[in-house]
């Protein structure tokens, strides 16, 4: 073989292996083995936790490196922020590494088939794509309580029409992740397990990818107060997702914290406690969610930064992260 022609074949072979080698490494960032931490702050007072991450990045640096993805409602997004706010928003998460992900809707009492959840929902999104969003995954909100406590239609219409609601997000957003957050103890193991399987089937007669994870919201005071459920069952759920090859999301959050509020015994330290003391229970049981959703809706903690100080928001993820997400390296 001529010279010229042995420089060739070196080249194309060092070529090749700095793009396996590229490929590694894009592999193991994006390991799915790796458990994630997604964040999602109260929306209390026009947005105020939210605007302060942004506004004030030094207060929660160390948090940063321990979050994957950042979560709020769309429909915050659209009533909260303006233009320029979210423009330069969504900017900065890109330098952190941020992901971005929403809680939506997909059947609710002003939505009750998946196609009119999306006509209303889409402007949102489109809005915040053509601010610079690069929009990583929803989480639909709790189609199948919904249509049990709500709008009060049979299991066999939440299936369907939820199905259509995952079928048109795929057609317009096809590289958004899909999951679903559901409650328990309301709803049972078995019928957890029933759901999974329905809509996974019918997403497949329909040729539409299933879901990307499985979220629940647990309301884990009622295992003490009303002797209804145990972690012991969330685990069975977790184990049931991972046989189905299905990401397993867990969401952390002050279960008792109204109660203790209508008692005049509820503050930021019971935030901080409460998902603390959540998060050893279920690691007690060796749970391992896939993602670990640090999430308030209750109006608690009152501050999301600094991370230093007590009891605010990126602290209790600081914390919460760094004492039980377990991430090999």
């Amino acid at each position: 073989m001529k010279y010229p022609q042995l420089i060739q074949r070196a080249s194309q072979f060092v070529l090749a292996l700095i793009f396996l080698l590229g490929l590694s490494a894009k592999a193991q960032a994006q390991d799915p083995k790796q458990p994630t931490v997604w964040m999602a702050p109260p929306g209390i007072e026009n947005g105020k936790s939210l605007r302060d991450l942004f506004e004030h990045p030094e207060g929660w640096k160390e948090t940063r490196s321990l979050v994957d993805v950042l979560m709020y409602t769309d429909l915050n997004f659209k009533r909260q922020f303006s233009d320029d706010e979210l423009r330069r928003w969504f900017g900065q998460l890109k330098e952190w590494n941020i992901r971005l992900a929403m809680e939506v809707g997909a059947l609710k009492e002003w939505g009750q088939t998946g196609e009119k959840t999306f006509a209303a929902e889409r402007p949102i999104w489109d809005r915040l794509q053509g601010l610079g969003a690069n929009l990583y995954a929803i989480a639909m909100d709790e189609p199948l309580c919904c249509a049990r406590e709500q709008i009060h239609k049979p299991d066999d219409y939440a299936v369907e029409e939820t199905a259509n609601y995952i079928a048109v997000v795929r057609q317009h957003f096809p590289e958004i992740l899909i999951g679903d957050i559901e409650t328990y103890p309301s709803i049972s193991v078995e019928d957890h397990e029933h759901w999974i399987e329905a809509l996974q089937k019918r997403l497949a007669e329909k040729n539409v990818r299933g879901l990307d994870f499985y979220r629940l919201d647990v309301d884990w005071i009622r295992f003490n107060i009303q002797n209804k459920g145990s972690w012991k069952e969330v685990r069975d759920i977790e184990r049931f997702c991972h046989q189905k090859k299905l990401p397993f999301s867990l969401i952390y959050w002050s279960s008792g914290y109204p109660g203790m509020l209508k008692r005049g015994m509820a503050d930021d330290s019971t935030w901080y406690v409460s998902i603390m003391q959540q998060g050893y229970d279920y690691a007690f049981i060796d749970g391992k969610p896939d993602q670990y959703v640090i999430e308030s809706w209750v109006g608690a903690p009152s501050q999301s930064i600094p991370e230093t100080a007590d009891w605010t928001f990126t602290r209790s993820v600081r914390d919460f992260a760094k004492k039980f997400v377990k991430r090999s390296p």
